[in-house]
């Protein structure tokens, strides 16, 4: 279990993070969701270790993630960033590689394995000689949710992995984030479309202006009583085929 306890952030005089509680379970998929500036990502840096709180703390399996190693915390936490950089227009499969480097064994036979794996859970394994610099939105995105999974981490973070892709490719990663959570692995990821969070999450957290207003299973969070006063957006449900989908509209 990963937990945030009592977490809080300023800086300046502003409060990014105001007492903030928190439990992600392993094995399901949970949206962090709110408005611009709620405090979503500050959140998800403190639950990868790489912000410490002012306040409060990180819990993994009830030990302080601050008291962990940072090599350990590498390989059990893996997070991915918003719009993730590409600094070197390498190979896909020398890209993907980079995630075993908690493990220093890229080249060894684990290594290899846990690469290839990795590349055919995201359906790379016929791009691993491309270019990196000439994939498409989508498949960067599944390559670089790739190079995370190849560390075999119990936790995957992933600020706005959705973010500028198309509807196919949003709805195709989720479903990917949802069978790596079938697995086991906890995944969490900061979302902007709330549709898409309501119909592939397992939990939700929301927020407004840092501090946290709901947390739990996604049917009692991501619900128009609980969204409009945050978004001041109105929202209703509307039925597409078998499921029930969250649509909003402005007031």
């Amino acid at each position: 279990m990963l937990v945030a306890e009592a977490l809080g952030i300023s800086v300046g005089n502003a409060a990014i993070l105001r007492d903030v509680e928190a439990r992600l379970m392993p094995g399901r998929v949970t949206a962090i969701v709110g408005p611009n500036g709620a405090g979503k990502s500050t959140l998800l840096s403190c639950l990868a270790g790489l912000r410490a709180p002012d306040q409060g703390r990180v819990l993994l399996d009830g030990a302080s993630l601050q008291d962990i190693a940072v090599r350990l915390r590498a390989k059990r936490i893996g997070y991915l960033p918003q719009d993730a950089p590409l600094h070197w227009n390498i190979a896909v499969r020398a890209l993907v590689a980079l995630g075993r480097f908690p493990y220093d064994d890229a080249t060894s036979p684990d290594g290899r394995a846990a690469i290839d794996r990795a590349m055919a859970d995201l359906a790379l394994t016929d791009l691993a000689d491309r270019l990196a610099g000439t994939l498409s939105g989508g498949e960067r995105a599944r390559a670089m949710l790739a190079r995370v999974l190849a560390g075999a981490p119990d936790w995957i973070l992933a600020d706005e992995p959705l973010a500028a892709l198309d509807i196919a490719h949003r709805h195709a990663l989720m479903i990917e984030l949802r069978a790596i959570a079938a697995r086991g692995v906890g995944v969490a990821i900061v979302a902007h479309d709330l549709a898409l969070a309501a119909r592939f999450a397992d939990d939700a957290i929301l927020f407004d202006r840092g501090a946290l207003v709901a947390a739990g299973p996604v049917g009692d969070v991501l619900t128009p009583a609980m969204l409009e006063p945050v978004f001041d957006v109105a929202f209703a449900y509307a039925q597409m085929g078998d499921a029930r989908v969250l649509i909003s509209d402005l007031r």
